[in-house]
């Protein structure tokens, strides 16, 4: 009987699993084993109230009324199953996070295919070994020195020498120096 009252919300603990992550495992596993010790224990108490034989206490209990007082209190007493108020929240939350699925998916689609299509124009070129200058530059124009319209020196970028630290040994340098000179 008391299998009746969880049918519906049993939970698919194979498929959770697969999708837990190694670094989670002990959380989860701890979990499962609190979730079934609270599942046995609904399953060990009965889905109905005892039946409770109040004949026999009418006849043992001297005081007129009393039991049947008891039994009516008794039969009063309705324990209500608590009400779902989580499963709409939660399919109107699996919802969206679906449809956010479903955009990353699609995103991730448009990103895997111009990836694809860089890996074939990387595939089609000529090999380093038998490329040119001339065909670098033909492929990449922004990676290749262009002497005509952008005369570049060495080191080819600005360098700021403000953040420099002063040299800690000048005395060995100017000695070096002058040894240098002599020879």
């Amino acid at each position: 009987m008391a299998s009746k009252r969880i049918a519906q919300s049993s939970v698919n603990w194979a498929a959770i699993a697969e999708r837990v992550p190694e670094a989670d495992k002990a959380s989860y596993l701890a979990f499962k084993a609190k979730s079934d010790g609270y599942l046995r224990k609904m399953l060990a108490s009965p889905a109905e109230p005892l039946k409770i034989d109040w004949a026999a206490y009418k006849n043992k209990v001297a005081v007129p009324g009393l039991v049947d007082n008891f039994e009516k209190m008794y039969n009063a007493i309705k324990i209500p199953y608590p009400e779902d108020k989580y499963t709409p929240a939660i399919d109107k939350h699996e919802k969206e996070i679906m449809k956010g699925v479903e955009e990353f998916k699609a995103e991730s689609a448009v990103i895997i295919k111009e990836a694809e299509k860089r890996i074939a124009e990387i595939n089609s070129l000529l090999p380093f070994g038998q490329m040119t200058f001339e065909d670098a530059a033909y492929i990449q124009p922004e990676l290749t020195l262009d002497l005509e319209n952008k005369p570049s020196f060495w080191p080819h970028q600005e360098i700021d020498y403000v953040f420099d630290e002063p040299e800690a040994d000048s005395a060995q340098i100017e000695e070096q120096k002058k040894i240098d000179a002599a020879h």
